[in-house]
Order: structure tokens, then C-alpha cells, then sequence
């Protein structure tokens, strides 16, 4: 069975992973997409202003 990374460059050599690419490059250019990022990756890593018990 192929490896992850190779199935996924294969996929990014067809036409549609090359849209695909483009279009998740412009949206990370995204000041608003760019801070809905930061905020994921807080909640996600815990990096929260929460009380800890």
C-alpha cells in the first residue's frame, strides 16, 4: 500500500489537487482565515485563558 505522502502528492499532480492547492493558498492568505487558525490551534494545544483545576 502506498504511503500517505505519496498518495497525497500524487493527488497534488492531478488538475484538481493543483485548484485545490491554489485555492488553500489564497484562503491562508486570509487575515480572518489566518485568525480562525491561531484560535483552532489554541484551543486545540491549550494555550486557553481557562482556569486549570
Amino acid at each position: 500500500m502506498a504511503s500517505l505522502i505519496s498518495r497525497v502528492r500524487a493527488y497534488l499532480s492531478t488538475p484538481q489537487g493543483r485548484r485545490n492547492l491554489e485555492k488553500a493558498k489564497t484562503m491562508a492568505r486570509d487575515p480572518r482565515n489566518q485568525q480562525r487558525a491561531r484560535s483552532l490551534l489554541a484551543r486545540l494545544t491549550g494555550k486557553r485563558s481557562r482556569p486549570r483545576y
